[in-house]
């Protein structure tokens, strides 16, 4: 989608600062840090980038997510497991989870099951995500995308984990699953962020029902802001 465009959904959402990510899948890139940082330079300071890394690539991919934070100013890592069927569990991840403490940025994945016809094992919160933040407790994790039909499992593991999060990208509020809205309204308020999964779902879209939620006014300043603002050093 074409900056202007990307930016004027946020505004007409009164979306201040969004974030956008680079992909990489097994054949390479599909939008490199290169093109994220110029897409987010073109944006008015509405946007920060999210890098992400070739996993086959270990020593390449750390030293070019030290030159996507250090360089670019990207703000965290994102990669999506099930583009290479391989569960965040896997040796590869480990040098990437390690430079992410050093560098003091997230660790963004996707749990929950696949919308493209692929695996969705990959996406499971029990065990992968748990042990991943048990073997890097300093590593703080953003899980997208709810973790349906996994969503109880995905609770769990942010109230194990202090440093486990999770986001609402791929889904509008009136599709939140009900034990998510329950913990969001509860113990849950400091663990949950607003997602949209832009372009596929606009800003307007995913926050069209969130009146129909019942959150108090702390709720709603920490799930559309400060969470996101603590967590990614915004």
């Amino acid at each position: 989608m074409p900056v202007k465009a990307t930016v004027a959904a946020m505004a007409a959402a009164d979306v201040e600062v969004g974030l956008s990510a680079a992909w990489y899948g097994p054949e390479g890139s599909l939008i490199s840090n290169d093109e994220m940082a110029e897409f987010v330079s073109r944006a008015d300071r509405r946007l920060c980038g999210v890098a992400s890394a070739d996993l086959t690539r270990p020593v390449q991919a750390v030293r070019e997510l030290r030159r996507a934070v250090e360089e670019l100013g990207f703000v965290a890592l994102r990669i999506v497991c099930w583009l290479r069927q391989l569960p965040p569990t896997d040796r590869l991840y480990y040098p990437l989870y390690a430079a992410c403490v050093d560098l003091g940025i997230p660790f963004c994945t996707q749990v929950g099951h696949t919308g493209p016809l692929r695996p969705s094992e990959t996406g499971r919160p029990i065990p992968y995500i748990d042990q991943v933040a048990l073997d890097f407790p300093e590593l703080t994790i953003v899980c997208g995308h709810i973790g349906y039909p996994w969503t109880t499992e995905m609770i769990a593991v942010a109230d194990k984990h202090a440093n486990v999060y999770i986001d609402t990208s791929a889904y509008t509020a009136r599709r939140y699953p009900r034990e998510l809205v329950g913990y969001l309204r509860g113990r849950g308020r400091r663990k949950v962020l607003f997602g949209t999964n832009y372009p596929m779902i606009t800003p307007g879209q995913a926050l069209e029902h969130l009146g129909e939620l019942g959150l108090d006014e702390e709720v709603t300043e920490l799930f559309l802001s400060g969470n996101a603002r603590r967590v990614f050093s915004l």
